[in-house]
């Protein structure tokens, strides 16, 4: 009865006025607003609350649930979504285990799903499955080239005992020893440990050029700070996982000259004026900044409005052939999707198509280094 009544607190519904309408399109977005992971899905939340209330010329009515870290409410929401609500597509969410679990509902049901964080996606369930964010092997591969360049020879990698961690351990492992990069060590963490000493000083007797941090948000900071405390004076690398507000306050002044790879809009305002994701990440910057305060977007915000760019741009195709609420609008919505379409937004040029459900290339990272406690454009 608690967690009902949790999840019915923290239910939004976001245009439409609450009252349906036989050409209102429905949209059902579930992320962590709150739990361990909230610092990267309650952006989501920020995002969907300066979403537009129509899309393509229809009226659209978000629907926004809490998963509160726990993945079996996010098959609840998602089971509400196409059960009870009968959106057109679901969003979401923010971790891979709850982005994965909600794989069978939305190929059962027939319902597109936008992913908005890196997953593999089965070829079996691909029909009804997009992945929006850049896939860890392009933003791995930035901080690998930019190892090379810098003659890094002894590289190292510590990082999450998770699916994030293995994702990204086995995009590094794969991408360094393709590249000539000696990886001397390896090592793990929970993401609620409170000490990684001694894994740290097993990567330090291994004497390393560079180390890689596969983690995210908060608990990133751990292994850096160890490392800073035990006297490492190499180049420390962090995955787009931890590129966050909350990342810099927690490791302060220690995270200076660290690098990581993310999405354009985090440095918006210092592309040259010739990129065509500075207008859109600058145009997101100005409404959030309205809504929020000044300051430059979340990046994980930026992977929501992203998603309802997509929507905006596909709506209308989908609305030629049918009329929302029906599974020949779901299908047609699914088909404008990966149309192959050119999409720009505040992360990427998207463009897929019915062979590539990731659609995004190298337009859609950068590397930003800590300086001066923010984020700013290193290549």
């Amino acid at each position: 009865m608690v967690k009902y009544a949790i999840l019915v607190a923290a239910c939004l519904v976001i245009g439409g006025g609450g009252q349906s309408s036989a050409q209102e399109i429905k949209v059902g977005l579930t992320a962590d607003f709150t739990g361990a992971t909230a610092a990267v899905g309650a952006p989501f939340k920020l995002a969907a609350e300066i979403f537009p209330d129509h899309l393509g010329g229809l009226p659209v009515k978000w629907i926004v649930l809490d998963d509160a870290g726990n993945t079996s409410t996010t098959v609840k929401n998602a089971r509400k979504f196409v059960d009870e609500d009968k959106v057109d597509i679901i969003l979401g969410s923010n971790t891979i285990p709850s982005t994965v679990a909600m794989f069978g509902i939305a190929a059962q049901s027939a319902t597109p799903q936008i992913a908005l964080v890196p997953v593999d996606i089965p070829t079996e369930q691909r029909a009804w499955l997009f992945n929006l964010p850049q896939s860890a092997r392009i933003m791995v591969g930035a901080i690998v080239d930019d190892m090379k360049s810098r003659n890094f020879k002894r590289v190292a990698f510590i990082g999450y005992n998770d699916g994030w961690g293995e994702l990204n351990w086995k995009n590094f492992e794969q991408l360094a020893n393709a590249g000539g990069l000696q990886i001397v060590a390896k090592e793990l963490y929970s993401r609620n440990d409170t000490s990684v000493t001694a894994q740290v000083l097993k990567l330090l007797e291994a004497k390393p050029d560079a180390v890689f941090v596969g983690a995210s948000a908060t608990p990133a900071t751990l292994p850096h700070l160890t490392l800073k405390d035990q006297g490492f004076k190499g180049q420390i690398y962090h995955t787009h996982g931890a590129v966050s507000k909350p990342f810099l306050n927690a490791g302060g002044k220690e995270l200076e000259g660290a690098i990581l790879p993310t999405g354009p809009i985090v440095v918006a305002a210092s592309l040259p004026d010739s990129n065509p994701i500075k207008k859109v990440g600058l145009d997101f910057s100005a409404k959030y900044a309205a809504k929020y305060g000044p300051g430059a977007p979340n990046p994980f915000a930026g992977y929501a409005w992203d998603a309802m760019l997509l929507l905006e741009a596909a709506v209308p195709d989908a609305a030629a052939k049918a009329k929302p609420g029906t599974p020949e609008f779901r299908s047609a919505l699914r088909d404008s999707l990966a149309s192959g379409r050119e999409v720009v937004g505040t992360h990427a040029v998207y463009k897929f198509t019915d062979q590539d459900r990731y659609g995004v290339d190298d337009r859609s990272r950068v590397l930003v280094i800590v300086k001066n406690g923010a984020f700013a454009l290193y290549k």
